[in-house]
């Protein structure tokens, strides 16, 4: 299994980047995808979605799927 900065959390972290929740949902992990796209949606209108948006790259990148 791959851990922490395997290639394959690298490329997550890259798609959570450009979409939030992106990275989560290649990692299947379907609910908390949606919560961060949603929040990360909800919160840009207050000008704090950024906040969102950086969780979720850090998260897709730091995914160990041992851990879950």
């Amino acid at each position: 299994m791959a851990g922490q900065g395997s290639g394959g959390n690298v490329i997550a972290a890259l798609c959570s980047f450009f979409i939030p929740g992106l990275g989560q949902l290649l990692q299947g992990r379907l609910l908390k995808a949606a919560l961060m796209f949603v929040l990360a949606g909800a919160l840009w209108f207050i000008l704090l979605g950024w906040v969102v948006h950086l969780w979720s790259i850090l998260d897709a990148a730091k995914f160990n799927p041992g851990n879950n």
